[in-house]
């Protein structure tokens, strides 16, 4: 039992690790996160699927070049680990600076890691916005 919370505090861990230098806006900790060598996938909010570690770094890079500043709290609502292979499904709630605007929401994120030589590394993160209906709405 020791060991299987062991690997979840494992992978938990490798998930914070990801949040963090995605906070960061340095493409350097955004790289030491995932695993470069592997065919990588990532679909961020509103975006088309990106595949190769290539077309994801890019994709960060152009991220953190048009953001000045962005914090995450996420909410892990499941996560399974079968071998090598470790996922969770997670609320983001983000705020970010763009320019000299703050903006909020919420992201429903999958993250999927690997392990690798005892590294748990980051293969695909796809995130979808939530959409909520407002109070006006709901009363029409």
């Amino acid at each position: 039992m020791t060991d299987w919370l062991a690997v979840e505090e494992a992978v938990l861990a490798a998930n914070e690790r990801f949040y963090r230098a995605f906070e960061s806006l340095d493409i350097k900790q955004m790289e030491a996160v995932w695993l470069v060598t592997a065919p990588v996938q990532c679909v961020h909010p509103g975006w088309g699927p990106l595949s190769g570690w290539s077309d994801v770094r890019d994709a960060w890079v152009r991220i953190f070049n048009n953001t000045s500043a962005m914090t995450f709290t996420p909410h892990i609502l499941h996560l399974t680990v079968q071998g090598d292979i470790g996922w969770l499904i997670c609320i983001e709630e983000i705020t970010s600076r763009q320019a000299d605007e703050e903006h909020t929401s919420q992201i429903l994120a999958t993250n999927v890691f690997e392990r690798r030589n005892g590294q748990w590394l980051l293969v695909h993160h796809h995130g979808s916005p939530i959409f909520r209906t407002t109070e006006d709405e709901s009363s029409s």
